[in-house]
């Protein structure tokens, strides 16, 4: 039996009933897991198939994490002669082949892949970092955020979290994906494999992502088309009080297919201008 079919019907009948937490049963469900999304056996939202088809968020493990903060006990840990005062401890047993960089922190609950390297950053609970990741300094992985292979978070960059409702689906940034210094990337908007997305760039659910590559702009909301390179852009809105320019994003590219990702990356920042 795998651990979806032990632990998922707990979770559920304890989040309808809060009261099922006194019982051991659904409490170590909880429990465990929590130490399932640590270790990686578990993820919040899990990739599409070989064969296609869409991301899958997974309300119940969303929902444990919801109740773990119902159940976990404010604890006190150090780091020399920082104290913190938590509900959730740092993560543990950090893999050799991950680099975590003073003052970094994963918490507990959030899974690393090999070749991640940490600069001073933050990532959160139910949050999972891909293979060759580069989370760059004052970076903030938010919350369930799913962030692929691959990847530069630049400096501040801010990956928001989206742990309610538990139906919503978390921030996915897929393989390959560079993301500029102080882009914010929120409300479960989906960034396609090898985009750029320029420094400054805002992406909420409502923003309005215009292609403007062709002689007519395509609009899009909440998802960035693989191998697009995006900066930021304003476009004119009529208020009563007059016409005032508004956030949107443009995609003004695309970083080239046939290429390798740091080739088509330095084309992309090159033959765009895209600060980064």
């Amino acid at each position: 039996m795998n651990l979806e079919a032990i632990l998922r019907p707990r979770i559920e009948a304890a989040f309808a009933n809060r009261d099922l937490l006194r019982d051991m049963d659904h409490h170590s469900a909880v429990e465990g897991t929590i130490l399932a999304l640590d270790k990686g056996e578990l993820r919040v939202a899990t990739p599409p198939t070989e064969d296609g088809g869409a991301w899958t968020t997974n309300q119940w493990v969303k929902q444990a994490i919801l109740l773990y903060f119902a159940i976990a006990p404010m604890d006190r840990t150090s780091a020399g002669p920082l104290e913190f005062h938590d509900k959730v401890p740092p993560k543990k047993n950090i893999p050799s082949d991950v680099r975590v960089v003073p003052p970094a922190m994963a918490r507990y609950g959030s899974f690393l892949e090999g070749g991640v390297i940490l600069m001073p950053s933050f990532v959160n609970i139910g949050a999972r970092v891909g293979s060759g990741t580069m989370v760059d300094t004052w970076a903030t992985v938010g919350s369930c955020a799913q962030i692929g292979s691959d990847c530069h978070l630049a400096g501040g960059v801010g990956i928001g979290g989206v742990l309610e409702p538990p139906s919503a689906q978390p921030v996915i940034i897929e393989d390959g994906v560079f993301v500029g210094s102080r882009a914010v990337i929120v409300e479960g908007v989906y960034v396609g494999r090898e985009a750029v997305i320029g420094a400054g760039v805002v992406l909420t659910s409502s923003t309005t992502i215009v292609d403007v590559t062709g002689a007519q702009p395509v609009e899009h909301r909440g998802r960035v088309p693989a191998r697009s390179v995006v900066i930021p852009g304003t476009r004119t809105k009529k208020f009563p009080a007059g016409e005032y320019g508004v956030p949107c994003a443009l995609i003004i590219g695309q970083r080239t297919a046939s290429t390798d990702r740091k080739v088509s990356l330095n084309s992309a920042l090159r033959d765009f201008a895209v600060p980064v």
